[in-house]
């Protein structure tokens, strides 16, 4: 198992590009949350001052 995880002596340059693309597609998805939700809020309000 340590020989996998050290992978030929490559490890570090392995683990970190994991890392760094887990990192990655976790901010892609808050933002991509975050937006949705700001428009939501958008359109309630336009809705709503339409109705007024």
């Amino acid at each position: 198992m340590m020989e996998f995880l050290k992978m030929g002596g490559y490890a570090g340059y392995v683990w970190s590009s994991y890392g760094i693309v887990a990192v990655v597609l976790l901010l892609n998805a808050v933002s991509s949350w975050r937006r949705y939700k700001s428009l939501i809020v958008r359109l309630k309000r336009l809705h709503s001052e339409k109705n007024q």
